[in-house]
């Protein structure tokens, strides 16, 4: 029988055990009887454990039913001479439990041996041993420690001069020895660490008297103690190699320490000395000490005489402060700092504080006092996190343990700094005359924000949710830039080439008076001809896309702008593009950027936007990086957030439509038109289908003539939507497919940016073939499974369907618009698109009510999807007239088929002008 202590004393039992390896370093250990019966861990741990405290019975390891848990580190102190039980031995019940005893035992005489150290391979980053569970022991020994890595490595020079094995205590005849850590004495500065004696006998700690300070150790001793004098100096002598301290080892220590010092002690030293057996007396408060920090309380005021606060105006700084009740003198502030003080007496109290924050403290003030600080450098200053940490004035720990950093500041200076933070209180501005619309007041704040942040010489990000009236809000403030500024540089809009329909649109419906041109086309203006069009013909607007910037970038740059404002800004995400950097040599007065999107949960895209709006503010792409996006985004760091919050809120204005205040001024439903351009290859195919099938009406009559339309309007709806559909080509990959079509484009962008919002929304379609295409393209771009429900779907997976959609299990659902038109109850939505136009504008509005119907609590925002200058457009021109005359002459679209020979032409004729 294989055992592995190999004892042959009296009354000895052998214990039957199994060891198996779980991972390098931990084993699982089991016990058997006789019979091989596997013994429950509560009738064997005990006397295993039997004098090793630490894990006595079990409470430090993990102990399961039949099995007990052991680190390697564990397990040779247990089998150590020092903890095992001297009639406990233990034979093998396998092979890997025989292989494992042979290793314990060449190693276990070594565990407890002090020149263990001199069998170790030594390196700059660590230690090695030989055996390996020599060194996953030697490594779980140390972190048990709790000694880091580097303490670690700094020991070895200590455990190769009899360090080793680390001791419980360190005592010698009973009498143990300590180290003793003593405050300043009253009026004095430095701290004392000496050793003193602790005898069994006395609570007192013994130190030597003042007149044998000076003596060797075994002339300073009592009598009694001589015979442990030579124990007592080489401890000592390892204490003084351990701290580094240039001391005489034969006479008792005793050091006088700086509170520099004394801190270095407490993080570095304290710790090693304690791990290894060291006791240090510290005093009691010390112990019991929480890091106090001053309340700090600034008063400023702007020394213009001006009754009103601007941003240039130069401040003025009262430092007041106070620890526990008590007032410190600035002067006394910056003694403190100047001393490196670390523990001060206030009163009858100790107080420790943070060496560190004092700093940052007194370099704030000695800023604000040479650098003359503005209202500006006060409002964006990047303060210490301390410095304004909240404080919770009923908090009693807060009271005591926090910082208070506030800002006095005289009316005026309070009342501007409001305004750039919250932006309440704006200068009102009369809305220009020549706007052709009303606003809602919450678009009245942000034309009123946009002004002011010109004023104020500050970029601005206008990130109201979709739908609100991003445009309608910048459309107003270029009117006001013309109309009341009088200025005369035009301002240029740059947009995704899906919106520039809508642009087009908009501008002309909400200021026809504004001069605006559209910088897109393979007949757009290039070099000199586009600057002296501008020059001579003084446009207010200059429309262009994002792709045609790039390609013109040489040209544009060459003008000075009033505005550059970015429609869908996150396009300029990646600052490295081509795209990026050619709107970054623009030059304009003012920079704009409009988003739908929620910024502040894409870090990357904050960014780009703030280097565009207000180059410089939040540092290098590298340096936000590591200031904000990691912390938020891997460690989800809620003070980054906060930080990050404060320092773009002044730029930044976001409404949502979950707003109560917004709700207020809201209609229950709103409708609007995406318009949108067709596509190069859409119109060749548009003009070549007009030009193929009139000549063939010319001969068509009656009934024949009236299908022979109607089957020209839907082929033509289709080519609308996508050149696919009506060339009925297979798909391809969906980028390439989106190319095709500004249509398709800008469903999947608007469908993203709602699924982004977290809302849900309808896509209404009259083709099968539009919903597959849309279906394609949100599933291979964006992963989105959206369901499809047609004609064919049966009722029970339409019951279904329906149910997960209001459960918000997908957020979006698709439908054939004769299918879905009517009949279901879709209250989850609060967006519907209809991507493309029913003659019957009824049909339409039925199947807006699947969302739009009682139930539903939330805002509803319906998109209704039209080709510029195609029979789509020209159809919903003569809807919306017709309309106001009479609903009953549009309840089918019989109506199209009665048009005469004229107003048939001009319903299918292509109208080019847009494609300029």
């Amino acid at each position: 029988m294989q055992t592995l202590l190999n004892t042959k004393l009296p009354f000895l039992q052998t214990m039957r055990i199994k060891l198996a390896t779980v991972r390098p370093g931990l084993f699982r250990m089991t016990a058997y009887n006789k019979d091989d019966l596997i013994l429950p861990t509560t009738s064997w741990v005990p006397t295993l454990f039997f004098k090793f405290e630490q894990n006595l019975y079990g409470l430090n390891t993990s102990l399961e039913e039949r099995d007990l848990l052991i680190d390697a580190a564990d397990l040779l102190d247990v089998l150590s001479p020092r903890y095992r039980h001297p009639f406990i031995d233990f034979s093998a019940l396998n092979s890997e439990t025989t292989q494992l005893f042979s290793d314990l035992q060449t190693i276990l005489p070594l565990w407890s041996d002090p020149k263990l150290w001199q069998h170790a391979t030594l390196t700059e980053d660590g230690f090695h041993f030989e055996q390996e569970l020599l060194q996953h022991a030697m490594e779980q020994k140390l972190a048990n420690a709790g000694l880091s890595k580097e303490d670690s490595l700094t020991l070895i020079p200590y455990f190769l001069n009899g360090g080793w094995p680390l001791q419980g205590t360190h005592t010698f005849d009973g009498v143990k020895m300590a180290l003793r850590l003593s405050e300043p004495e009253e009026n004095e500065e430095n701290w004392l660490l000496e050793t003193v004696l602790i005898s069994p006998s006395s609570a007192k700690h013994w130190t030597p008297a003042a007149t044998k300070r000076q003596l060797p150790i075994n002339d300073a001793l009592p009598k009694k103690w001589e015979p442990i004098a030579s124990q007592i100096e080489n401890t000592q002598q390892q204490v003084l190699e351990l701290l580094q301290i240039d001391l005489e080892p034969s006479q008792f220590i005793r050091l006088t320490l700086a509170d520099a010092a004394v801190r270095e002690f407490l993080r570095h030293d304290l710790a090693k000395l304690q791990a290894i057996g060291f006791e240090v007396i510290l005093p009691a408060w010390l112990k019991e000490l929480k890091q106090s920090k001053l309340r700090v309380r600034v008063s400023a005021g702007n020394q213009s005489t001006r009754s009103v606060a601007g941003l240039d105006d130069i401040l003025t700084f009262k430092w007041q402060f106070s620890m526990n009740g008590e007032e410190v003198s600035a002067e006394q502030f910056k003694r403190l700092v100047d001393e490196k003080r670390e523990f001060v007496r206030i009163g009858n109290e100790w107080f420790r504080i943070d060496e560190q924050w004092l700093t940052e403290m007194k370099e704030l003030m000695e800023q604000a006092e040479e650098e003359n600080w503005t209202v500006k450098d006060l409002l964006f200053r990047e303060l210490p996190e301390t410095l304004t940490a909240p404080l919770d004035e009923e908090d009693d720990d807060a009271e005591r343990d926090d910082p208070l950093f506030a800002f006095e500041m005289q009316q005026s200076l309070a009342a501007y700094i409001e305004q750039l933070q919250h932006k309440k209180g704006l200068p009102p501005i009369v809305v220009p005359s020549k706007l052709h619309a009303e606003l809602r007041p919450y678009q009245q704040e942000g034309f009123e924000w946009l002004t002011f942040m010109r004023e104020q010489k500050f970029g601005a990000c206008l990130a109201d949710d979709m739908g609100l009236g991003k445009t309608i809000q910048l459309i107003t403030y270029i009117l006001h830039t013309v109309q009341t500024l009088q200025v005369q540089e035009p301002t240029l809009i740059v947009c995704p080439t899906s919106v520039v329909g809508n642009w087009q649109k908009e501008l002309t419906r909400f200021a026809p008076d504004l001069e605006v041109y559209t910088h897109y086309g393979p007949r757009r203006l290039k070099g000199d001809g586009l600057t002296s069009y501008v020059l001579t013909q003084r446009p207010h607007v200059i429309l262009s896309t994002y792709g045609t910037v790039t390609q013109d970038a040489d040209d544009l740059k060459l003008l000075h702008w009033s505005t550059i404002a970015l429609d869908e800004a996150q396009n300029i995400k990646n600052m490295q593009t081509m795209q990026s950097r050619a709107i970054r040599k623009l030059s304009g007065t003012h920079h704009i950027a409009l988003t739908g999107t929620p910024v502040e949960n894409r870090l990357s895209e904050l960014w780009a936007i703030f280097d565009f709006i207000h180059k410089g503010y939040l540092g290098s792409f590298s340096k936000f990086s590591e200031q904000y996006i990691i912390p938020i985004e891997r460690d989800e760091s809620e003070s980054h957030k906060r930080i990050l919050r404060t320092k773009i809120s002044p730029f930044l204005l976001r409404r949502s439509k979950r707003d109560p205040e917004l709700q207020l001024n809201l209609p229950d439903k709103q409708e609007s038109h995406e318009f949108c351009a067709l596509t190069t290859e859409q119109a060749a195919l548009y003009e070549g289908y007009i030009q193929d099938t009139l000549a063939s009406l010319e001969q068509l009559a009656g009934f024949e003539k009236k299908g022979r339309i109607l089957k020209m309007l839907g082929k033509l709806k289709q080519l609308c939507n996508h050149p696919a559909l009506y060339l009925k080509e297979p798909f391809d990959e969906a980028q390439t497919m989106m190319n095709r079509s500004v249509k398709l484009k800008r469903i999947i962008e608007m469908t993203k940016e709602i699924i982004d919002s977290g809302e849900q929304c309808l896509i209404f379609t009259q083709y099968i073939g539009m919903g597959n295409l849309i279906q394609h393209c949100l599933q291979e771009l964006y992963n989105v499974d959206a369901p499809f429900l047609t004609g064919s779907t049966s009722k029970a997976q339409r019951d279904h369907l329906v149910e997960a959609f209001q459960a918000r299990e997908f957020p979006v659902f698709l439908l054939s618009l004769k299918a879905g038109g009517t009949g279901l109850n879709l209250t989850a939505a609060t967006h519907v698109l209809h991507a493309d136009r029913w003659w019957n504008p009824a049909v339409e509005n039925q199947a807006t009510d699947r969302a739009y119907r009682i139930g539903q609590t939330q805002f509803v925002q319906v998109h209704k999807f039209v080709t510029i200058g195609t029979v789509e457009e020209k159809i919903d021109k003569m809807i919306t007239m017709k309309s106001a005359l009479s609903e009953e002459l549009i309840q089918s679209s019989k109506w199209l088929t009665e048009l005469d020979d004229q107003e048939l032409m001009n319903l299918l004729t292509l109208d080019t002008a847009t494609f300029k």
